[in-house]
């Protein structure tokens, strides 16, 4: 477990991970907006998050994980407002797609996904504290954190406070377009609006809802409290969002929340950034349209640096795919044919499968490194099959350290041994 190295946002440098509590990691991974389907670069998010979660099992850690639900955020309630719908009634066939798709691309899910509407009681109970602490205050109603009374805001993302306006100003929306900073106030609760129609709460706050910013505090105060060892997101988040999570979690506890932060990078399409407006949206099911397996579109959206940009071209996805494909066969191959009983080799193939799928996920989950060197070890084993020096020991050994890395890459379809045979 020491080898284990992540790039950390908050200290913007590769470091060896160490939990809070021996063996044990506590994980926040930021989950889907409910008002709209979610398309292949939010995937690619959930996919690095899926590889985090079953590699720190794999290690051996006992990961508490929630993902969460943004069902009531502005965004939501304008969308089912334009459709003439409830909330529920926008948010149930996007949140099935949402788990026929992961279930599609082997990403393994909590049993039980927190809402922003299911966790209302502990947005209340963050804001009155942030406010009988001094965070926090009513105007007109609704109820706004001021960033200049937590010492440290926007570390995460390296803000330049000192372009912070002397003049109050504030941001009453819960999101707003692009990549750039609201220098001011952010809201932590709406007061019930007539434009809001059903969704709304009593409390003894007031009547409303609460903002999209204090939605995943809430929600991870209630199911992992203060303090967290990992919270992951897309590079997006960078902006107006997790830092608001930061100083909110510990402007309310006075506890240190969360160590280690981990972003995903932008998936691109063509070269460009994916939107509507540049009608480049890429869905699951465009590539399954086009002959596409699953596991070819899991094996692209994972291979590489998941810090970095990926770009879907579609001859790069037919060579993945194609690659993807070759190391199938070639371990249907050497799982499949007959073996020498009496074969000996000096090699423990198993051992050192292991050593170099270990080496490079520990690097900050270096999937691509990690797969690479592990097809090169099924390559040089089915040249000792070939050669008569790999015996059927050596074989159920070698298949057993791949099934056990393929939980991970989900992507090889490992059988056991016995069937495969």
């Amino acid at each position: 477990m020491n080898d284990l190295r992540f790039y950390n946002t908050r200290t913007d440098k590769k470091e060896p991970f160490a939990t809070r509590e021996e063996g044990r990691v506590k994980l926040f991974t930021c989950g889907p907006s409910v008002y709209r389907r979610q398309h292949l670069g939010n995937y690619r998010t959930y996919l690095f998050e899926d590889v985090l979660h079953k590699y720190l099992e794999y290690l051996g850690f006992d990961v508490t994980r929630v993902i969460n639900f943004t069902d009531i955020e502005d965004k939501a309630i304008e969308q089912a407002r334009e459709e003439g719908l409830s909330v529920a009634e926008l948010r149930r066939p996007v949140e099935e797609a949402f788990f026929k798709e992961s279930k599609k691309l082997g990403i393994s899910l909590p049993t039980e996904i927190p809402r922003a509407s299911t966790s209302v009681d502990s947005s209340v109970e963050l804001i009155q504290s942030l406010m009988d602490r001094g965070h926090a205050y009513r105007h007109h109603g609704d109820v706004f954190f001021d960033p200049l009374t937590y010492k440290g805001f926007g570390r995460l993302f390296g803000l330049d406070m000192s372009r912070w306006p002397k003049k109050k100003v504030r941001f009453r929306r819960d999101t707003y377009p692009g990549q750039r900073w609201n220098l001011g106030d952010f809201i932590l609760w709406h007061k019930r609006r007539q434009e809001d129609g059903e969704t709304w709460w009593d409390s003894r706050i007031g009547q409303g809802r609460p903002a999209w910013n204090i939605q995943d505090a809430a929600i991870i105060k209630k199911h992992l409290g203060f303090e967290i060892d990992i919270h992951t997101g897309g590079i997006d988040n960078l902006y107006r969002h997790h830092d608001y999570t930061l100083a909110i979690m510990e402007g309310a506890s006075g506890k240190r929340f969360c160590p280690w932060w981990l972003h995903g990078g932008h998936l691109l399409v063509d070269g460009r950034k994916m939107s509507k407006s540049k009608g480049n949206v890429t869905y699951l099911d465009d590539l399954l349209e086009k002959g596409f397996q699953p596991r070819h579109i899991r094996f692209f959206l994972l291979y590489g640096r998941y810090r970095g940009q990926l770009d879907l071209r579609m001859p790069s996805l037919d060579e993945r795919a194609g690659y993807l494909d070759r190391i199938r066969r070639l371990a249907g191959r050497l799982f499949t044919g007959r073996t020498n009983e009496s074969g000996q080799t000096d090699r423990d193939p198993a051992a050192e499968l292991r050593a170099a799928f270990q080496e490079r996920m520990n690097d900050n989950l270096d999937f691509a490194g990690a797969f690479d060197a592990v097809a090169g070890h099924l390559n040089r084993s089915a040249g000792s099959g070939r050669a008569g020096r790999l015996s059927s020991k050596s074989r159920d050994l070698l298949y057993r350290a791949l099934t056990e890395a393929d939980r991970i890459f989900g992507v090889l379809g490992c059988a056991e041994p016995s069937e495969a045979r």
